[in-house]
């Protein structure tokens, strides 16, 4: 029993494949090729998944319009500008390192930078606390000295 319900739960956890049978090209190298840039285009719809993955009916079309523009004759690139063109940098996993497009690139290594900076002054701040004596001035002293004997 526990086997079969293993079985069951992996079955479960399998990805499900988007690309649809009708979809795919006769042709191995177009396919490849479809497949290729599929994985470098991002859903619309869907937030972080290709179109090679996604079950959304844009990505349906969009794969579909990939395929199309590969069996009338355009390179890799020609296809994936075409789609740019018509929704925008959004659907590149990979904007192109140019204009504001610096920021996403940038951003995540300024901020590791910056919290690295903010932890080692926030240690050393530390460390100097720790450092800090507690030396008591000669008045301080007598003063301690004459409460402790009361």
């Amino acid at each position: 029993m526990r086997a079969l319900i293993l079985c069951l739960s992996l079955l479960i956890a399998l990805p499900a494949l988007a690309v649809q049978p009708d979809e795919i090209l006769d042709d191995p190298v177009l396919e490849a090729r479809a497949r290729d840039i599929s994985r470098v285009l991002r859903c619309p719809v869907c937030a972080g998944e290709n179109i090679d993955d996604s079950n959304a009916p844009i990505s349906r079309d969009l794969r579909l319009f990939v395929r199309d523009r590969l069996v009338a004759g355009d390179t890799d690139q020609q296809a994936i500008d075409a789609i740019t063109e018509r929704f925008g940098e959004i659907v590149l996993f990979e904007p192109p390192r140019r204009g504001l497009n610096w920021l996403l690139y940038l951003a995540g290594p300024i901020m590791a930078v910056l919290a690295l900076l903010i932890a080692w002054r926030f240690m050393a701040s530390r460390a100097r606390e720790e450092k800090a004596p507690d030396v008591l001035s000669a008045e301080e002293r007598k003063r301690l000295d004459s409460l402790m004997r009361d």
